[in-house]
């Protein structure tokens, strides 16, 4: 994928929150302000005007009903002028990536020059609905003539009508969760819960080495607790580097309790947290004094029947991103695979696999995965492309990806390169 017009898109630099597990430490706090944090966090760090700022494009999949455009709120941070247009956007696990993939775009087709993109999720402040029946109710109670009316209406109400309903992380076309369906390919794909387990060790170790040395913990904005007495988060919450494989082998399976093999243990928690990443033309970046982490050198979706397997799409698009970009496997110097569950990993790299393509674990997510450092659904492409465009720099590496399955057997990919 050769630039368009001549324009090269530049990532300059990016950072996030702390990626806590739900009902943890962010509990109190909603998306919307983790995205605002993490926005004013990367304005802070690179000195950025916000006024040469174009165009804020943010990905959320859980939107609250009093924030549906969270990307816009993020725009209305005073060190932006309130004239900088925004949207927001949903593309399931892969938000943040396809934020992304928008800002370049507008860049590459001369529509911006600067744009921020990201995304968030808050896990621990999901919309509560009503029953449709007592919604239903409620609106008849609005619409009465009088008391007596409205009063007779509000008795219709029984108490199996109060029962709040909660958003499933299921699959409308099939009903299946995403636990299931990750059931489902273990069970086909023939992986193991040992290799899973072992996968998951992996992720925790990596990630907590990351921390450990400083490379995942630069990338993240600590967050100040709203009390004085509160503790200032600085780092995941879920990254366990002492946890075993005999630990790990003692847990259950959630989702198929007789003959499963996905426990808490090899899937990622579900999680709250922010990203935000900066995008430029490269003659804006060169003009106002950024060197560029990398660049984007291509990208590609595809997607599959979600009542096959439901994350095996990256076996998909990633072909595709690497045509695009004009390279092969073997080019490949990182690799940032999402991990939803051990088992979609270990599925996705036996579907490579098949394309005769090798495997080097050395350079798979070198500072672990999203089943350790946690999964954000909005935010998680963000912390994607950050790290890999980091490490990229601090390894010299010519060629990146990242991978991404997605709710709706939608898969996503992106190629990065360091230079021409």
């Amino acid at each position: 994928m050769p630039a368009v017009n001549g324009r090269r898109v530049a990532v300059v630099a990016g950072c996030r929150t702390p990626f806590s597990k739900a009902g943890s430490t962010l509990k109190d706090t909603r998306a919307v302000d983790l995205a605002r944090h993490a926005a004013r966090e990367l304005l802070e760090r690179t000195n950025l005007n916000g006024a040469d700022v174009d165009e804020v494009i943010f990905g959320q999949v859980v939107p609250s009903a009093l924030v549906p455009n969270i990307a816009r709120e993020v725009s209305l941070l005073p060190q932006f002028p309130k004239e900088i247009p925004a949207y927001s956007l949903n593309r399931a696990c892969a938000s943040a990536a396809q934020a992304i993939t928008a800002a370049h775009d507008q860049i590459a087709l001369g529509h911006s020059d600067v744009v921020l993109a990201g995304g968030a999720e808050s896990l621990s402040d999901i919309p509560i609905l009503a029953s449709r029946r007592l919604a239903d109710i409620l609106v008849d109670a609005g619409r009465a003539k009088s008391l007596g009316a409205r009063v007779k209406t509000l008795a219709r109400i029984r108490p199996r009508d109060l029962v709040p309903v909660a958003p499933a992380i299921a699959e409308p076309s099939t009903g299946q969760s995403m636990g299931q369906s990750a059931e489902k390919m273990a069970k086909e794909n023939h992986i193991s819960r040992d290799a899973q387990d072992r996968w998951a060790l992996r992720s925790h170790r990596l990630a907590a080495a990351g921390t450990a040395d400083g490379r995942l913990t630069a990338e993240i904005a600590p967050w100040l607790p709203a009390r004085p007495d509160g503790a200032i988060v600085t780092q995941d919450n879920g990254i366990r580097g002492d946890t075993s494989l005999d630990q790990m082998a003692k847990l259950k399976p959630v989702f198929d309790r007789r003959y499963g093999s996905v426990t808490a243990a090899n899937a990622s928690p579900l999680t709250d947290g922010a990203s935000a990443v900066l995008l430029m033309s490269h003659d804006a970046a060169r003009s106002l004094g950024y060197e560029p982490l990398a660049f984007i050198r291509s990208y590609a979706v595809a997607a599959v029947d979600p009542g096959w397997q439901l994350l095996q799409a990256p076996v998909w698009a990633v072909p595709k991103a690497l045509e695009r970009a004009g390279i092969e496997w073997k080019d490949l110097g990182l690799i940032e695979l999402h991990e939803a569950f051990a088992a979609q990993v270990l599925s996705n790299l036996q579907g490579f696999a098949e394309k005769g393509w090798e495997i080097d674990e050395d350079i798979i997510n070198v500072m672990g995965g999203s089943i350790a450092i946690g999964h954000p659904f909005g935010a998680t492409g963000g912390r994607l492309v950050t790290t890999l465009a980091n490490e990229m720099r601090r390894r010299d590496v010519q060629f990146g990806l990242i991978s991404v399955c997605a709710q709706g057997g939608m898969g996503f990919a992106m190629v990065l390169e360091r230079s021409a």
